[in-house]
């Protein structure tokens, strides 16, 4: 998970690492891959802006960002750069265009705390907004392009979320909670007010087409562990009135209000992690009143919405481990797929599927990526993109051909990912590596090599590689997604050995050397795994949990359980038991190493202590690896390549031939 210094970051899941490809050495090949931040079109549909990673010298993305735009049809191929105060290391993002397409704001902490700034693409210069001291995210202008809104968080010291970090809890816990809270600065005046209630946490928001009221997602108490109870609000800018539309009975994300003010949009559903969005597309009119579900039996996860017209939604889906775009008419419930492929878009690095689009739907920025081919920057109509950048143009695959795969497991059709080894002999027999997504509502997909555990390593080094994508998994409707409630290791596990069958009875894979890994969601199953059979012959289980009960009193987010539990573990203990690696940890006889961040706030590192000390206890090969001061995600690249180093030794010691 990219770590993004000036928005809040609360998502687990698809975690892999840094590319390795055939350059002669490995930093050259870090050097000349390049990773994109965000992606915006301005609402004219003339400009195309992005984000772009800078580069230390070992290759690792942790130099600063820096901002570029360009016209779409200029044939001048030379970006424009705008970095402020010409501070190269400095971290800007979180673009936001004006509606007139001649300014662009953006967060940057470039006079050393974060602070908003705006571009006059005109002029050429850049003005700071603010000066104030705590946290910035999701800048938007108003309608009329006199202000501009932010969520603020007065006196944070730093981005805060479960996927970071954890502060050490000494002294009084929990004494002080910080609100983010929506906050309008005036541009001519440069006066700031907070807009929202100082006891509500928003989320997200959206402007109502008149510039008079917010749509915003919001709930009270703290804010990483409240976002799967928040509910949708409408708020009055002049006198403050808050209104309550929606109180969903599960998450909602990405609030947007209808051109004509008539309704807003949001979409509603199971999910495990915000930031990672998935679900059906709820209607709620404006005023209140009845809600619509226009997506009811969608065979997809819808993942981000635009309004094109009063009756239409443009809208980014997840569908059969691929991304794709569809337009929704929702007086009739007409669906029209624009494009699906095989491949990564997004307008923000590793967030949920998404789109830039222009205010008429035309046209769309984008950052696009697959296995095969690298991110860069895209623009044009939904499907018709052509390439702006070409930063990555040096930049080659050297992992293995990637392949889907389809399966049914007692009459559920699931479907996966197979990565096949480098210089694949169907001659030979191969080991393979099952990693599962965490979640887990999440996905794999077949994105280029991100930065954290890059397991298609694996296939340079001999290995087959499965990414199943069991119930849980968005990509195949909600009811797919809501089939493990309460069934956490029965129907998901199953799909993945049902999965790993197929493979052993179609392709050379080794029935005697298969492992199976995972990080958070991937983790625990990985812990389950091995309690539950001894198919598998070495295990390495990341930021895993090893015990539901104990957890449930331990990590910093437990309100993601009771969708999914249908209780606390104080009400219904029961239910949380059946799922417990712990109840079954005798049953072990699987080589399993444990790798898990100090501070980690989703999976806590006690949570793979147990289980290690337990495998120990047992005299079943073992090993505990804590790494100091990291979280749930891992931001010293130190410790990324040793964690992804110590996966690939444990693998190659007990799934390959000894010598």
């Amino acid at each position: 998970m990219k770590v993004n210094p000036a928005s809040r970051i609360r998502a687990s899941c698809l975690l892999s690492a840094i590319v390795f490809c055939t350059s002669p050495t490995q930093s050259q090949v870090l050097a000349v891959t390049r990773r994109y931040v965000q992606a915006a079109i301005s609402p004219d549909g003339a400009r195309v802006a992005w984000v772009e990673q800078g580069l230390n010298s070992h290759g690792d993305p942790s130099a600063g960002t820096s901002i570029y735009e360009r016209e779409l049809d200029s044939t001048d191929q030379q970006p424009r750069r705008i970095v402020p105060n010409g501070l190269s290391t400095a971290n800007a993002d979180s673009l936001a265009w004006s509606p007139d397409s001649r300014h662009l704001a953006f967060l940057s902490d470039a006079t050393g705390r974060p602070q908003l700034y705006v571009a006059d693409l005109d002029g050429g210069k850049n003005h700071k907004v603010t000066d104030l001291t705590g946290s910035f995210a999701q800048p938007a202008w108003s309608p009329d392009g006199k202000s501009i809104a932010f969520l603020f968080t007065e006196g944070a010291a730093g981005t805060a979320g479960p996927l970071l970090p954890m502060n050490a809890e000494t002294g009084v816990i929990d004494s002080k909670i910080f609100e983010q809270r929506l906050t309008i600065v005036d541009l001519a005046s440069g006066s700031i007010r907070q807009a929202s209630p100082p006891d509500m946490y928003v989320y997200e928001f959206d402007w109502s087409p008149d510039g008079k009221n917010f749509a915003l997602t919001a709930a009270h108490g703290a804010g990483d562990d409240n976002w799967y109870v928040a509910r949708l609000y409408r708020l009055n800018i002049e006198d403050g009135k808050l209104t309550e539309l929606y109180k969903p009975p599960l998450q909602i994300a990405v609030p947007r209000w209808s051109p004509d003010g008539r309704n807003v949009a949001i979409i509603g559903g199971l999910m495990s992690d915000e930031g990672f969005t998935g679900g059906d597309i709820f209607v709620v009119p404006a005023k209140g009143g009845a809600v619509r579900n226009v997506t009811p039996n969608i065979p997809s996860s819808p993942a981000a919405i635009y309004w094109t017209s009063a009756d239409t939604i443009v809208f980014v889906q997840q569908i059969d481990g691929q991304y794709g775009a569809a337009s929704l008419n929702i007086t009739n419930g007409k669906v029209d797929r624009l494009w699906t492929a095989a491949e990564g878009i997004s307008t923000a690095s590793m967030g949920t599927p998404d789109i830039s689009l222009s205010t008429n739907g035309k046209v769309s920025g984008v950052i696009r990526d697959s296995s095969l081919h690298p991110p860069e920057i895209w623009a044009g109509p939904i499907g018709e993109w052509k390439q702006v950048t070409h930063a990555n143009d040096a930049a080659h695959p050297a992992w293995g051909e990637m392949k889907s795969l389809h399966w049914t497991n007692a009459g559920t059709r699931v479907q996966g990912w197979l990565m096949y080894p480098v210089g694949y002999d169907p001659q030979r027999r191969y080991p393979m590596v099952v990693w599962v997504h965490g979640g887990p509502a999440g996905t794999s997909h077949i994105n280029w090599a991100e930065v954290f555990m890059n397991t298609y390593e694996l296939s340079t080094k001999g290995y087959f590689v499965f990414y199943p994508n069991p119930r849980g998994s968005f990509g195949q409707g909600e009811k797919f997604t809501k089939a493990n409630v309460k069934d956490f290791g029965g129907g998901d596990f199953r799909d993945i050995l049902a999965g790993v069958d197929e493979i052993v009875k179609s392709l050379p894979v080794d029935n005697d050397r298969i492992g199976i890994s995972g990080w958070s969601y991937g983790g625990y199953m990985t812990m389950w795994a091995v309690t539950q059979t001894n198919r598998f012959q070495a295990a390495v289980a990341g930021a895993g949990l090893a015990d539901w009960e104990s957890y449930y009193g331990e990590n910093d987010i437990d309100q993601w359980m009771i969708p999914y539990f249908g209780a606390s573990v104080y009400n219904d203990p029961g239910v949380y038991a059946k799922s417990d690696p712990m109840k079954f940890i005798k049953n072990v006889k699987t080589p399993t190493l444990v790798l898990v961040g100090e501070r980690d706030g989703e999976c806590p590192a006690p949570q793979s202590r147990e289980f290690w000390h337990a495998l120990k206890t047992f005299g079943v090969e073992t090993e505990l690896v804590i790494y100091a001061g990291e979280g749930h995600v891992f931001l010293n690249p130190d410790n990324r390549r040793d964690a992804m180093d110590r996966l690939i030794a444990w693998f190659d010691r007990h799934l390959k031939p000894k010598n």
